[in-house]
């Protein structure tokens, strides 16, 4: 199944769910850790479903401003507001026919709640400046990495809402508990984005392999996936090892990572082979700003995002892919460690 990828049981299972729900128009909710790929299971559902033709269109309620809410979901009409030049559909119109995903529902206040309830129950939408509902037919699936039931008992989430929503509820796993996925997940990985950059295919070391499988992951295959686009771009190998993995890792993010391999600090490669993120007391370039001393985390961190900056010729949204992180936080980040913006804007015209 396209986007599915896996050998454990609980893909097997998770495959075999999708087919047998995307038949039917019931709601569907989806919960698991962030990361585990909720969006590419609402996915699956929509292409595998009588909808198909129809748009499938996903919505991050965290990235919605509650000012905004009833005009990106229901749509408005020229004059609503100010600088309301044109009529808008919203998502749930732009749905008709399809399938809306709203992911991290359990962000959305109360007040929005009782909306979206209401365009639910009525399976209509009635547009910012207009008087009159207007028919939908859209099938909704939401998706969360909190445990709704208990965003219900402590009064953050309405209960009536949680019933419409959860008719029939799936369960992403955390990647920890499927180690048996991340071969083949590396795989497809490593494929994807040779194919997507015009990269030479590149391969895992069976070593490199064990060491992922062993890992923690609290960020899941989103995670995963961030560092071994790390690993292709900063290694010039046709097979990456274990090494490699590791000196690409900033030292906190190795301490989550190996949590739960017993490895103590000094297990871990004490000169990397690539100077990327590293620091060690002879060669770091961070030493040389701090008089020669260990380097504090704010040193290391400003090097980091530095070095990363200059490697994606100062684009900041690959930069942060590459650190794993969202864009704005990689904004703020520059701010807050003194980055100066003339010296990217310069680099990079």
């Amino acid at each position: 199944m396209h986007g599915i990828v896996g050998r454990s049981s609980w893909t097997k299972q998770i495959r075999h769910l999708i087919k047998q729900v995307a038949a039917y128009s019931s709601s569907v909710l989806i919960v698991g850790p962030s990361g585990t790929g909720k969006e590419l299971i609402a996915a699956a559902l929509h292409r595998h479903s009588p909808r198909s033709k129809g748009s499938f269109v996903a919505v991050d309620c965290t990235s919605i401003p509650a000012s905004l809410f009833s005009s990106q979901l229901f749509g408005h009409i020229k004059g609503a507001f100010t600088g309301a030049e044109h009529d808008t559909l919203g998502s749930f119109r732009a749905a008709h026919g399809g399938t809306i995903f709203l992911d991290e529902i359990s962000e959305l206040s109360l007040e929005l709640q009782c909306q979206l309830l209401r365009a639910i129950q009525e399976r209509a939408v009635i547009p910012v400046g207009c008087h009159r509902s207007i028919p939908i037919d859209v099938r909704v699936i939401t998706a969360t990495s909190r445990c709704l039931e208990t965003e219900v008992q402590a009064g953050r989430f309405r209960l009536d809402l949680f019933y419409r929503l959860n008719v029939v509820k799936l369960t992403a796993k955390a990647l920890h508990e499927r180690p048996e996925d991340i071969a083949p997940l590396c795989e497809h990985i490593l494929d994807c984005f040779s194919i997507e950059n015009g990269l030479p295919h590149r391969r895992l070391s069976p070593a490199a392999v064990s060491f992922l499988e062993s890992c923690t992951w609290p960020g899941n295959v989103r995670q995963l996936q961030n560092l071994l686009e790390r690993a292709v771009v900063f290694t010039e190998v046709d097979e990456i090892t274990d090494r490699h993995l590791l000196d690409l890792l900033e030292p906190e993010e190795r301490w989550s990572l190996v949590a739960g391999q017993g490895k103590e600090a000094n297990q871990l490669p004490e000169t990397p082979i690539i100077s990327i993120g590293q620091c060690t007391p002879e060669k770091s370039l961070c030493c040389q700003c701090s008089g020669g001393s260990w380097p504090t985390l704010e040193e290391c961190q400003r090097r980091l995002i530095r070095e990363t900056l200059e490697q994606t010729s100062y684009n900041k949204s690959a930069a942060a892919r590459l650190l794993g992180v969202d864009r704005r936080l990689l904004v703020r980040k520059i701010r807050k460690l003194g980055i100066p913006m003339r010296d990217y804007r310069s680099r990079a015209a």
